[in-house]
């Protein structure tokens, strides 16, 4: 059996005041959107227009809301690199001899 080595990215963004979010993305590109989103939610901000997602711009965004409450609130993407078991779809015939 061979392996493919994937990504997912995990999210967890959380406070005193609220459960915290946890969430799974296939792409880093979704894991940061949904952090912008997940913190300006919790701001009571409007969503920002679809565009694409700056991860350093989106980390400095999420450290200023932490910096509110910094011993309250906390915030994490995290990748993981997952080896996936791929089956054997063709196999080589045998032919049996009689």
């Amino acid at each position: 059996m061979s392996f493919e080595v994937v990504s997912a990215y995990t999210l967890l963004v959380g406070d005193a005041d609220e459960p915290a979010t946890v969430s799974v993305h296939s792409t880093a590109e979704d894991a940061w959107r949904a952090l912008d989103r997940e913190v300006r939610r919790r701001c009571g901000m409007r969503p920002r227009p679809r565009r694409r997602t700056d991860a350093d711009a989106t980390a400095r965004f999420a450290n200023a809301w932490r910096a509110g409450d910094p011993e309250t609130r906390y915030w994490n993407v995290t990748v993981h690199r997952l080896p996936i078991p791929l089956p054997v779809i063709a196999r080589e015939t045998v032919v049996s001899g009689r």
